[in-house]
C-alpha cells in the first residue's frame, strides 16, 4: 500500500533522504489546494526531487479519483503529503482511504501544545487525530523511520 505523510514543509531533504528510500516509493503526489494552482511554487519545490522521482501536485477533492486512476497500478510506490491535518480528512472523507497515517511535522504556534520535539498541536488538529483514530486510521508520530514512535497519547 501507499505512505501517507502529514508534514507541513511538505517536499524537503528529510522527506527525500529518509522517508522515500525507507518507503521505495517512486512517486509523491503533494495533495495540497494551494500547490495544485501554483505553478510557480510547484516548480520550486520539485527542484528538490531528484530525476529518477515522480512528483504531482493535486487538489485535496481529486485525490481519491486520481489515486484510483493514474496511480491505481502503481499504489506500493506511493509517497502522498499533506501539510496539515484537515487535508488528510478531508480526502479521506472524500474517498482516500488508508490504514496509516505519519504524523512527521506539525509546527509550534500560539496556542498549540508541544506534543513532542517536532509535533504541536491546537484543539482542531488535536480533534482531527482524534478523529482518523476513530476510523481505526494507525497514527505514527516519526520526523525520521529510524526512530520510534514518539508520542503516544496527545
Amino acid at each position: 500500500m501507499f505512505w501517507v505523510r502529514i508534514d507541513n514543509r511538505l517536499v524537503h531533504g528529510q522527506v527525500i533522504e529518509t522517508w522515500i528510500p525507507y518507503t521505495r516509493a517512486s512517486s509523491i503526489l503533494v495533495v495540497n489546494n494551494e500547490l495544485a494552482g501554483d505553478p510557480v511554487r510547484q516548480e520550486i519545490m520539485s527542484l528538490a526531487v531528484p530525476d529518477n522521482l515522480g512528483i504531482s501536485f493535486i487538489t485535496v477533492e481529486d485525490s481519491p479519483e486520481v489515486l484510483n486512476t493514474v496511480f491505481r497500478n502503481k499504489l506500493s510506490t506511493l509517497f502522498i503529503l499533506f501539510a496539515g491535518c484537515r487535508d488528510a480528512r478531508a480526502a479521506f472523507e472524500h474517498g482516500l482511504l488508508f490504514s496509516t497515517l505519519n504524523v512527521g511535522n506539525i509546527h509550534y504556534g500560539p496556542g498549540k501544545k508541544q506534543v513532542c520535539a517536532h509535533i504541536a498541536l491546537n484543539a482542531e488538529e488535536s480533534h482531527c487525530l482524534q478523529y482518523f483514530s476513530t476510523q481505526g486510521v494507525k497514527l505514527d508520530f516519526r520526523c525520521v523511520p529510524h526512530k520510534q514512535v514518539q508520542v503516544d497519547t496527545w
